[in-house]
């Protein structure tokens, strides 16, 4: 629940797509779709977990006039994730000209809330400390993984965004991944979402294409809606 007393009778819908990973392993026609979906969702906000790619930064050249084409009044933000830091990652940032962010205040009527981005926990150089300098009193938050909560710390916040996992990419038909993405927490955070202690959100998502094995079993690709409404609710849906 995120209760927005500054913003009353408004509704911040935000859209969060990850793992696009463009590359042999992902049909073009997916991504399609994944950022067709998005643009229907008509989101205020769009937001973007990283692994843009998968093994080649120029394949970003082609997606980025994927992201690029939803309209989102309130903008369109991005972290980059561990594959885009393998692939290379000033290659990624330029072709998408978004490398990740800081704490970036949304304009009114949402002027109370922040939007802080992390830097990839295990690939880049994640420092909580100037991300949240400057936060607003609510505070979203945008990371590659789960394990980014472990650079986040005692920071508060009330909603954060990842992705990595995949859900596992290949689950048991009751959703157990027998695959899990590195990272401490992956496995724990899998794919959905999850209510941390101090009244703080996790949405995790199940990403759209895949890494280097072109196959997702029981863990369908998904993009993720969260409406923050006044009335201190977060409902996100695939």
């Amino acid at each position: 629940m995120v209760p927005l007393p500054q913003a009353a009778g408004k509704v911040l819908r935000i859209a969060f797509a990850s793992d696009f990973h463009a590359g042999p392993a992902t049909p073009w026609s997916l991504l399609e779709v994944a950022v067709a979906r998005l643009a229907d969702l008509r989101p205020d906000l769009v937001l973007f977990g990283g692994d843009f790619v998968s093994i080649n930064a120029g394949h970003a050249h082609r997606l980025a006039c994927l992201p690029g084409s939803v309209d989102a009044p309130f903008g369109r933000f991005a972290v980059l994730g561990n594959h885009d830091y393998w692939a290379g990652a000033p290659t990624v940032a330029r072709s998408l000209g978004a490398a990740g962010i800081r704490a970036v205040s949304l304009r009114a009527p949402f002027e109370c809330i922040s939007l802080c981005g992390l830097d990839d926990h295990t690939s880049g150089e994640p420092d909580a400390d100037p991300a949240f300098a400057g936060a607003q009193d609510v505070r979203l938050v945008l990371m590659h993984a789960p394990s980014g909560l472990l650079d986040v710390s005692e920071h508060r916040f009330n909603v954060a965004f990842c992705g990595h996992t995949h859900g596992g990419q290949v689950a048991l038909p009751n959703g157990r991944p027998l695959l899990v993405g590195h990272g401490r927490l992956s496995r724990r955070y899998n794919a959905r979402r999850y209510s941390l202690p101090g009244g703080r959100t996790l949405l995790v998502s199940r990403g759209v294409g895949c890494g280097t094995v072109p196959v997702r079993w029981n863990s369908p690709s998904s993009v993720l809606l969260c409406s923050i409404i006044t009335d201190g609710r977060s409902t996100p849906a695939d």
